[in-house]
């Protein structure tokens, strides 16, 4: 048997000079000994065909590291697109000879030994090239030598020419032996998967645009100052593996290679791996900053084009939407195909802005609106689905089922991918137009310019009569209003409006306490019959407790205490509109000392935020009188003492003046207000005594 035999003399040579130069190689000397080298005349080459042809060839010849490298079919295509191109052309007709320098280099100095010699002389050799070019140009020539040696090794066993300059380069017996070789060729594949990186991290930063990130940048100056070593060591890797693929050729079956070899190369692997992780994270830090400042001007450009006079909404909306021409952004959502933003040209235009968790209840409401606008011909309006969704933390599979799910609901356009939104498009609508989670729908007029924040408000309360959704309509709107049952029920339940036109007496209560709706809903049918008075009772619900009140209505169908609403949208759309009514009247800054219709909104409002019920009476005249719930049915339960009034003053006036008797100074109101960014009031007044209310934060997550 023959026995282990040393390394040749030239890569034991190479060893050891190595082990030398690792332990010294962050050293100050070395350094300033690189920078010597370095004399860039300030030539330009396009690096990137040439980077893309050497990746190319190392593919090919080694299917593990294009494994790595890229798993799809888009390179090859791409290769297609860089051959024979005029960039392509043109890179290598000026690099074709120092290309063949660099290599004949390394052929030649790692047969001699010194690696640090040989990389100094390579150094030395592109002193006029900047560190970019100095790596490429290093790498062109290595990946030539590689793959000549790779073709040769595939091709010997079918092309008798190939086969014959196998042989004279003892390839045979390195396929052979390509078992024992096993953990030298992955040590191999290792270190020039990490040259690759390095090259190409390096390359990135030279095309980094210089309009956002200049040289002065913390991030792009700390990675500079990194480029003489990451272009010695990627250099000195480069001699390094050109000297084992030399070694391998000379070898014969008797022999069987040292792993000082593996160790070597593992370490050069290693050392490439920290050069370029360190410039790779340089890198992702000057990406952000770019990312930053593109995403500021883009915000700033957005905001100029929102405060700009237009002929037509085009620029505008696309600016909001997508730029581009090359795509349909829009789904239209009647006849379930793409569109172009042309479609949108000069016609009124809201805006449906929410996340992606936007309610049941209000696609439902907002459906029927729109599909009453589309047969009114005066009255025409165009609405598209903006979701705001956070691509960085949500779940992306759940979210396009999501997304789909609910585009498949609205009969009107939406963005066909959420993802085409910019970041400066939701920094505008937050900034600007106070979106936070609430839902919003921003009303666009012909030419673009923003005629309400947030028409959402003015649709809920008086449907398509607010068109076209501008301040003026709005107010003209509430100058025709009074506090009144069509009021609080417009477009919600037109049998309580049939009776109060047939002039029945009406009692509005809402609340979850069932022992108390029980209670209240007898008693006060038993007093209506007594006092021989029409009186309608109509549950209306709770603000945000669908299930329970679902329960609760269940329960007044079974005992027939009263109307209800079996659908759970009406319940919804009566506390939204009440909402709404309360949120316009702040933006026309009204409040509940100088605005009645605010005050009893406000009043209604901190009912609900009671843990009991409440109670409002119309009677045939328009009047009206209201309490809570413990008021309201402690004045039902004494109706003996308040009888004799009622065929004297009627039954209303007789049970308002009661209920101002029952109530005492003492009381606790509470009135919970949705978030809604630049609507929340500073200062609220109680809608009972007229003191200010003490402010406290609360955070919900209702899930029922």
């Amino acid at each position: 048997m023959a026995s282990h035999t040393r390394p040749p003399p030239n890569m034991h040579k190479l060893i050891k000079n190595d082990r030398r130069m690792l332990s010294a190689s962050d050293d100050n000397a070395m350094t300033k000994q690189i920078l010597a080298t370095h004399a860039p005349d300030g030539r330009m080459v396009d690096f990137k065909p040439i980077l893309f042809t050497i990746e190319d060839v190392i593919r090919r010849a080694t299917p593990a590291i294009g494994n790595v490298l890229d798993g799809n079919g888009q390179h090859e295509d791409m290769l297609e697109d860089h051959i024979g191109s005029p960039e392509m052309d043109g890179a290598l007709e000026s690099l074709t000879y120092v290309i063949q320098k660099v290599g004949a280099e390394l052929a030649c100095k790692c047969s001699g030994g010194d690696a640090h010699a040989s990389t100094m002389a390579i150094l030395n050799l592109l002193s006029n090239y900047s560190w970019d070019a100095k790596v490429v140009i290093t790498m062109a020539a290595f990946a030539v030598n590689y793959g000549q040696y790779w073709l040769l090794a595939q091709l010997y066993t079918t092309n008798m020419l190939a086969k014959a300059l196998a042989l004279l380069k003892q390839l045979p017996d390195v396929m052979e032996n390509s078992t024992s070789l096993k953990p030298q060729f992955e040590a191999l594949n290792k270190l020039i998967k990490a040259m690759l990186d390095v090259t190409k991290c390096i390359v990135e930063f030279t095309e980094l645009p210089s309009q956002y990130i200049s040289q002065d940048t913390p991030a792009m100056s700390v990675a500079i100052a990194h480029f003489p070593t990451a272009a010695y060591w990627t250099i000195k890797s480069a001699v390094a593996c050109t000297s084992l693929i030399e070694s391998l050729v000379s070898l014969t079956h008797e022999r069987i290679m040292s792993t000082t070899e593996v160790w070597e190369l593992s370490s050069l692997a290693h050392k490439e791996t920290n050069i370029y992780e360190h410039l790779r994270t340089q890198l992702d830090l000057c990406l952000q900053h770019i990312d930053g400042k593109k995403h500021l001007e883009a915000y700033q450009n957005l905001v100029r084009i929102s405060e700009t006079h237009h002929l037509d909404n085009m620029k505008f909306i696309r600016a909001l939407i997508s730029a581009r021409d090359d795509i349909q952004p829009l789904y239209d959502g009647t006849s379930k195909t793409t569109v172009h933003l042309e479609i949108l040209k000069r016609k009124h235009v809201l805006l449906l802005i929410s996340d992606r968790d936007i309610s049941h209840e209000e696609v439902m409401v907002l459906d029927n609106l729109f599909k009453e606008s589309q047969q009114r011909q005066e009255i025409r309006y165009e609405i598209v689905w903006i979701p705001i969704i956070d691509q960085s933390i949500e779940q992306q599979g759940k979210n396009k089922h999501t997304f789909k799910e609910v585009q498949m609901m609205m009969p009107w356009f939406s963005v066909h991918e959420p993802s085409i939104i910019e970041r400066s498009v939701i920094r505008f609508i937050k900034e600007k137009w106070n979106f936070t989670k609430k839902t919003i729908l921003v009303a666009l007029d012909p030419q673009g310019k923003v005629s309400s924040t947030n028409a959402l408000h003015m649709l809920w309360i008086w449907g398509n009569q607010a068109f076209p959704f501008t301040s003026e309509r709005e107010e003209a709107l509430w100058k025709t209003e009074s506090w009144r049952l069509e009021l609080l029920i417009d477009g919600i339940d037109l049998s309580i409006l049939d009776w109060a036109a047939e002039g029945r007496y009406i009692c509005l209560f809402g609340g979850e306490d069932m022992e108390w709706i029980k209670e209240f809903t007898m008693k006060t049918k038993q007093v209506a019959e007594e006092a021989k008075v029409d009186l309608q009772m109509a549950y209306v619900g709770k603000n945000n407790a669908k299930e329970r009140v679902r329960k609760i209505t269940i329960m007044i169908g079974e005992n027939k205490l009263s109307h209800y609403w079996p659908d759970s949208t009406l319940i919804w759309f009566f506390w939204a509109r009440l909402e709404s009514m309360m949120y316009s009247k702040l933006n026309h800054g009204r409040t509940v000392e100088n605005d009645q219709i605010m005050q009893e909104i406000m009043t209604l409002l901190s009912f609900d935020g009671s843990d009991k019920g409440w109670a409002i009476f119309f009677g045939r005249g328009g009047e009206m009188t209201r309490a809570k719930g413990e008021t309201a049915l402690g004045c039902i339960l004494a109706y003996e003492e308040w009888k004799t009034e009622v065929e004297e003053k009627g039954f209303l006036t007789a049970l308002a003046e009661y209920l101002q008797q029952l109530r005492t100074p003492h009381h606790c109101n509470r009135l919970i207000l949705p978030g809604l960014a630049g609507n929340i009031p500073e200062n609220v007044v109680c809608a009972e005594c007229g003191r200010a209310m003490e402010k406290y934060l609360m955070y919900r997550c209702c899930v029922e």
